[in-house]
């Protein structure tokens, strides 16, 4: 058991009003997301700057994935133990830093270290950032309304992040993507300590090991899928990496059943929703993030440069914000179940339309469509199991739960994409590029949907 060690608060949450600590609160995750959709736009600058070739370009966006998943569990532990106010205050500060680094770099490898740096700044403040929301509204229901609203400046700043990325590329040259992390993220740092709320800290072990063993097994798995295409699946590197990935993976879940200190509370599993939410968000950012990367490349092959995809993909990104502002006072009214039930279940029939109907010559208008209602189908969804892995885990393990849920959807993320890329290069010819490629989405959104209708039974209005 542990022992909560109480911290008086500066300033009563009440004192403060709402948005003002919500936005506070996104600061992080909103300077997060833009970097990472806005580097996508400076690849060809940093290429020709730095000499970067492309196994070079994508380990400086795949290395940020890597480290931000990899040490997500980490980051919510020391949470626990240190409170989330300093930790996510200090995973600003690393964000910083390695934004600093990003801007100055003077080779690609130092770019691709400085990428690893800002993913583990952001493996910090992510689950604190949502540990301190959960304290920040004793109301259930406020705070499932925020949960919506934070969700949505999430996918709004996704879907800015390529523009605002071209706008700073074209005026001012790629560095300036990383140096306007640094006063946002100052501002975010001063306004923490002002508005945040203390919370208590739980004094707990780290187990280092199980993190560690964690770290290698992510980062042995990334490799067999960002390098597998290109070394070949059989390749001695491949294959050794392969094996990495199984023994880490057996050691850390032998560690996990029998170990004294495990990663994960056992107590959050006493409850099967905890799981089951955690896979659906594993499903949903593996079909979320490989429909984006696929569709990118299939708008891009038509002609349109990186601006233009950019603005084109706007509208599909923009229904995922839409889909999570109207799912906060869904779930207010009727709880999590039947947003996740009915927004997979809309997903998953729409993912089937474009699997059959996607083709080659489908005009833009259709293919907008289509990923417009999917999308907003399930960013109905999405907050809603956000919401079912904070009511399971309640304020005593919320650090654990947020590290766990935002973990399982960066690894999902990771072996999505690299799925993906993997049907490219089997398939050369987009006729059958893009059916094989709906087909791992549909599954995927079949699999979260049967998640949902067996285990997940929060019917009740939080």
């Amino acid at each position: 058991m542990t022992t909560p060690v109480s911290v008086a608060p500066a300033i009563q949450p009440r004192q403060i009003p709402a948005l003002l600590v919500l936005m506070t609160l996104a600061i992080g995750f909103v300077m997060a997301m833009i970097d990472v959709t806005a580097v996508n736009t400076a690849l060809s600058d940093i290429s020709v700057n730095l000499g970067v070739p492309l196994t070079g370009l994508v380990w400086v966006v795949d290395g940020y994935t890597l480290t931000f998943a990899a040490l997500l569990m980490a980051g919510g532990a020391l949470a626990d133990r240190f409170g989330p106010k300093n930790v996510y205050q200090g995973g600003l500060s690393v964000f910083i830093l390695g934004s600093v680094l990003c801007a100055v770099a003077p080779s690609g490898n130092a770019l691709i270290a400085a990428r690893l740096l800002q993913g583990a700044g952001a493996a910090l403040f992510m689950p604190s950032s949502l540990s301190l929301l959960t304290h920040a509204y004793e109301d259930q229901a406020t705070r499932a309304r925020m949960l919506g609203t934070w969700s949505a400046i999430v996918g709004c700043s996704s879907a800015a992040g390529p523009l605002v990325g071209g706008l700073l590329v074209h005026s001012f040259g790629w560095r300036s993507v990383f140096w306007v992390n640094v006063p946002i993220g100052l501002l975010g740092i001063v306004l923490t300590q002002v508005v945040a709320p203390a919370t208590p800290r739980h004094e707990r072990a780290l187990s280092m090991l199980s993190h560690l063993l964690g770290v290698i097994a992510l980062a042995a798995l990334s490799f067999v899928l960002i390098e597998g295409p290109a070394l070949g699946w059989t390749s001695a590197p491949v294959l050794a990496a392969f094996a990495a990935t199984v023994l880490a993976a057996f050691m850390l879940v032998r560690r996990e059943r029998n170990g004294a200190h495990p990663l994960l509370p056992r107590a959050l599993f006493d409850t099967p929703a905890f799981a089951a939410a955690n896979g659906v968000g594993f499903l949903i950012n593996f079909a979320v993030f490989g429909q984006l990367f696929l569709l990118s490349l299939f708008i891009q092959q038509s002609g349109a440069d990186a601006l233009h995809t950019g603005l084109k993909l706007i509208p599909m990104m923009a229904a995922f914000a839409v889909g999570n502002l109207t799912s906060g006072r869904i779930t207010a009214r009727v709880g999590t179940r039947p947003p996740m039930l009915y927004g997979l279940m809309v997903g998953l029939i729409m993912a089937l339309v474009m699997l059959v109907g996607l083709t080659p010559q489908t005009p833009y208008w259709l293919l907008v469509l289509g990923a417009v209602v999917m999308n907003l189908a399930i960013g109905i969804a999405i907050p809603g199991m956000t919401a079912t892995v904070m009511l399971v885990a309640g304020k005593a393990h919320s650090n654990s739960a947020a590290a766990a849920l935002n973990a399982n959807r960066q690894i999902g993320a990771l072996v999505g994409v690299a799925m993906m890329g993997t049907v490219m290069h089997m398939a050369p010819e987009w006729v059958w590029r893009l059916p094989l490629s709906f087909c791992l989405i549909t599954a995927a959104y079949a699999g979260a949907l049967l998640l949902v209708y067996r285990y997940v039974k929060l019917g009740k209005p939080v």
